[in-house]
């Protein structure tokens, strides 16, 4: 026997052999597929809706619990409680007042003068922002061709920041001045000055 003869011997024993297999998987695709492609086509659906991943859950605001409201503070409770009772023989008639609302305590200077230069310092550092804002605008060089046309011309964006510079300033020296009078304030009230320091 040659060669040639062999091998397709052996060809045609591998066909022979994977056959029935082939025929087995096409009897199975027959199966499933029962001539109604609507029926088919919902088959396939629910096999694909099964091997699909499950969705994540998303949490909206009903899903969470709202938080409960907050507590009121004790100075409040304890306020509303002493004033359904009344004032004990001992006691003056007066009404206690805090110590920061006394103009005598430094207590009270000091309160002032936190709030003095709390407004200072903020103010300084916008006039700092508004500085830098106008030095930048005050270029002579622009790389924008359309920002150097319309400078040539009109130069209202730099002269309205020259305002705002101005103007900071002069409630800037404004807060200073208040600073300067409370010190004296504390003079004539009789207290410290170290107290708005």
């Amino acid at each position: 026997m040659d060669s040639s003869a062999l091998l397709r011997v052996s060809a045609l024993s591998a066909l022979l052999g994977f056959s029935p297999f082939a025929v087995s998987a096409q009897q199975a695709t027959t199966q499933q597929s029962t001539g109604d492609p609507v029926a088919d086509a919902a088959r396939k659906a629910r096999a694909e809706q099964k091997a699909a991943p499950k969705p994540k859950k998303v949490f909206t605001n009903d899903d969470i619990p709202s938080a409960p409201p907050p507590a009121p503070p004790p100075a409040a409770d304890a306020a509303s409680k002493n004033a359904g009772q009344p004032q004990a023989e001992g006691q003056s008639g007066q009404n206690s007042t805090d110590p920061a609302d006394d103009p005598k305590t430094e207590a009270y200077w000091h309160k002032r003068a936190s709030k003095l230069r709390a407004k200072l310092a903020a103010s300084e550092q916008e006039l700092d922002v508004l500085q830098r804002e106008l030095s930048k605008d005050e270029v002579q060089y622009y790389p924008d061709p359309q920002k150097a046309l319309m400078q040539q011309y009109n130069r209202s964006d730099v002269n309205e920041k020259h305002a705002k510079v101005d103007a900071k300033k002069a409630e800037v020296e404004s807060l200073k001045q208040q600073v300067a009078d409370l010190e004296d304030a504390v003079r004539k009230a009789g207290g410290d000055p170290g107290w708005v320091r």
